[in-house]
């Protein structure tokens, strides 16, 4: 089970990484989303949870759960939706604005298709 959460969390990175170094900020905003998700799985990961742990303190209880990553997680999830929703206003801001969805806000020529013969 271990190799498995592990295994989801580098994915997860991995994916995030390369969509945050595409070219267009609708990737950048997904990888960025991806990223956030790693860094929640990883955080429950750390935490350890135990089955069938008493949630907070409790007569005869030996063992406890961690709150510490579940609050640190729940915090994630608010603090990654607003800089979501920030990417996006940001990322739609610049789109107006240039005219392209490019990062740099270069325009790029369209590349030559095959089924338009050069104009001469």
């Amino acid at each position: 089970m271990e190799f498995l959460v592990a295994s989801a969390i580098g994915m997860l990175t991995a994916a995030g990484i390369y969509l945050t170094l595409r070219g267009r900020t609708f990737p950048v905003v997904l990888g960025l989303a991806m990223l956030s998700y790693a860094i929640n799985l990883f955080l429950f990961a750390i935490g350890r949870l135990t089955v069938n742990g008493a949630p907070l303190y409790q007569k005869g209880a030996t063992d406890h759960t961690d709150p510490l990553p579940q609050a640190l997680v729940l915090t994630a999830i608010v603090i990654s939706f607003g800089m979501t929703a920030l990417a996006v206003v940001l990322s739609l801001r610049s789109f107006l604005e240039t005219g392209t969805d490019q990062v740099d806000g270069i325009v790029e020529a369209d590349p030559p298709r095959p089924d338009r013969e050069a104009q001469p």
